[in-house]
């Protein structure tokens, strides 16, 4: 190829690559009218119970005797937003009878701020999926949670309604790069259509990080270069009063960004789709990873990490071939395994069409017991990584 038509040829992409760019932009819009912003519908009471802890009995009672946030009532059934499922958590932490009840699961003195990342070597693991919804999961349990796309692709943050080409967001480069340019991370938090999740969106410019650090390691900055593991732990301190856990959804390789979120980890959720492909891939991952932790560790730096465990996606039950994967599994490593496994469903596929979780979308647009099937499986799933959580804080 010419240089004539290399120069054409590079137009004709970036031609297509704006093209595909406006036409997402313009369907934002239509989905997410006036301002192409997410909104977040309101939770029924059957939901709300569950975020809750609590009985519906309980919630009916509330309302009954006018304690608690006013909701709208359509029909006889009542509805909550998320804000107001946050303001009945302070009510009923204020009114709590007993101290062995949390109804507000905020952080108490010498309890450390949690960073949670969620990693595989290989693509279409389910891991920003896994992200997204657990970081959905915990706020509307009422944790204070920062999910940091890792991921220059940004599909998390494509998910949480961002478009980054479009809206000039800045990524986590701006606080890790080695130049004066460098911003605190409060600078670029945003916030996300659930109140108590915040994120911190991704771009393109994430992968000069993977340049940056062996450049500064040769360079004038060698010693700020070799401490490069250490930029996510630092750049959480200054926030860290803000936030119970920090969900980092990784890049689907084991670079320098990879690695700086996993010394910063206190857990480590490994996603595994259960077929042979995908877990002979993992095991090369965990190879890696094992070998360059410990380098790391050897040249000084702590290991932060209390648990890791890996978490089945994508799973269908009645396909023999994954339950013999995950029978393999279990035989091998079944500590560091969660006991739920996220399955496959149309519902979870057909919402992430429309860029929103399975907790944002209405029930109805699907047939129930699909929908009944998905979320159950992730409110599991999601639940007993929060215990993972809780027992790392000392909570029983």
């Amino acid at each position: 190829m010419n240089a004539e038509a290399a120069h054409r040829f590079d137009y004709e992409i970036a031609q297509q690559g704006t093209k595909i760019s406006n036409a997402l932009n313009l369907l934002r819009t239509q989905q997410y009218p006036p301002d192409a912003r997410k909104g977040l519908r309101k939770f029924q009471i059957a939901e709300v119970a569950d975020f809750m802890g609590v009985t519906q009995s309980h919630l009916r009672q509330l309302h009954t005797e006018g304690k608690g946030p006013e909701v709208e009532t359509v029909s006889g059934r009542r509805y909550y937003t998320a804000s107001q499922m946050l303001e009945l958590r302070d009510f009923l932490e204020a009114n709590k009878k007993s101290d062995r009840r949390i109804y507000v699961p905020h952080r108490r003195d010498g309890e450390a701020l949690q960073v949670l990342s969620v990693v595989n070597f290989k693509g279409g693991s389910g891991k920003t999926t896994t992200a997204a919804h657990l970081s959905q999961y915990l706020a509307l349990t009422g944790h204070r949670v920062l999910a940091i796309d890792l991921d220059p692709q940004a599909s998390l943050t494509s998910l949480f309604g961002i478009q980054p080409e479009l809206d000039e967001t800045v990524s986590l480069y701006e606080t890790l790069r080695f130049d004066e340019e460098r911003k605190p991370l409060g600078e670029i938090i945003q916030r996300t259509n659930i109140p108590g999740l915040d994120v911190v969106p991704a771009n393109l410019l994430l992968q000069e990080y993977e340049y940056d650090v062996p450049l500064a390691i040769s360079g004038k900055k060698g010693q700020e270069g070799r401490l490069f593991h250490t930029r996510i732990l630092n750049a959480v301190k200054d926030v860290d009063a803000d936030y119970d856990l920090v969900i980092i959804d990784c890049p689907p390789q084991l670079g320098y960004l990879t690695i700086t979120a996993l010394m910063a980890s206190t857990g480590i959720l490994i996603t595994i789709h259960p077929q042979m492909l995908d877990i002979m891939s993992m095991s090369q991952f965990l190879m890696m990873l094992g070998g360059i932790m410990t380098s790391v560790a050897d040249a000084g730096a702590e290991i932060r990490v209390k648990w890791f465990r890996y978490l089945v996606t994508r799973f269908e039950p009645t396909d023999i071939p994954q339950a013999q994967m995950v029978g393999f599994m279990q035989s091998m490593f079944a500590q560091n395994m969660l006991n739920n496994h996220v399955l496959k469903s149309t519902a979870i596929s057909d919402a992430s069409i429309k860029k929103q979780s399975l907790y944002e979308v209405e029930r109805s647009e699907f047939v129930r017991a699909t929908y009944d099937r998905a979320i159950e499986s992730l409110n599991a799933v999601n639940g007993e990584v929060a215990d993972l959580i809780h027992k790392t804080w000392g909570r029983k």
